[in-house]
């Protein structure tokens, strides 16, 4: 129990991230060359034993468990749950998550490509730099860290990436994708009020119907972007590229968008 509540310690320390001074700042209290982020408790074969021998409806439980560097590659982990857990550097591509509850799990400089995180919840997860190219997180709960991460071609339709109005006094909880490779990343009705997208890159994405009230996108390329039906109130767009959208005029509230006279418009 002392290692549940170590884990989670860290876990809901890492979803207090705002910023970069913040994000800075938790990374330096942070041992990353310790063991807790460099080993792994369990290899893929013991996960694979212990899937296999689960009772029927149960799931199993890896919080706070450590197992970075693994080969999880096409492995089928819906019946785990990874709250907490440590996944640095691991790989996980083409993985099936769908549903599976990553909160507060720790994954930098991991591989993620095309993994399958349908309706997962990556609540103060932190993924900072990692490879997501291609991957399906349509109607996940997303309030993580993806800062750097390469996210090509990632589906995030009907995602939640919106701030938690619910915890302030944890500190703001939203999707956090600063200089984040969005380029043609699907976002079809996605909840984006108060994320920060700051420096993203968001060229040939599909925001068709996507919620960015109050989002902080400043230096954002939206370069070829669909935003038919897009709300941009309250966004701030400053210094962002904005003139090469697609359907810019069938978005909403462009006009209230916040440093709108700042924005890049040729």
């Amino acid at each position: 129990m002392v290692i549940r509540r170590i884990a989670l310690g860290l876990g809901l320390a890492a979803a207090l991230l705002a910023g970069p001074a913040a994000a800075q700042n938790m990374l330096d209290m942070v041992d990353l060359t310790s063991d807790a982020f460099t080993k792994a408790e369990m290899s893929r074969a013991d996960l694979e034993a212990a899937i296999a021998k689960l009772p029927a409806g149960e799931k199993l439980d890896l919080f706070g468990k450590a197992l970075n560097g693994l080969d999880l590659s096409k492995m089928d982990l819906r019946r785990t749950n990874l709250q907490a857990a440590r996944l640095m550097g691991s790989n996980l591509a083409g993985a099936n998550l769908e549903g599976v509850n990553l909160d507060s799990a720790w994954s930098l400089n991991s591989d993620w490509r095309g993994a399958n995180l349908k309706g997962a919840s990556l609540f103060g997860t932190q993924l900072v730099g990692a490879k997501l190219d291609g991957a399906d997180l349509s109607r996940a709960r997303v309030a993580g860290d993806f800062s750097k991460a390469s996210m090509t071609g990632v589906k995030l339709d009907g995602a939640d990436l919106s701030a938690d109005e619910k915890n302030q006094s944890m500190g703001l909880m939203r999707g956090t994708f600063r200089s984040t490779n969005l380029d043609g990343a699907s976002l079809k009705g996605a909840n984006l009020s108060r994320a920060l997208l700051e420096y993203a890159s968001l060229k040939g994405a599909n925001l068709e119907g996507a919620n960015l009230a109050g989002s902080e996108v400043a230096g954002a390329d939206f370069t070829d972007a669909n935003v038919t039906g897009a709300d941009f109130n309250g966004a701030d767009v400053n210094s962002a590229k904005i003139g090469a959208m697609q359907n810019a005029n069938a978005a909403k509230n462009l006009d209230q968008a916040k440093n709108l006279d700042r924005a890049y418009r040729n």
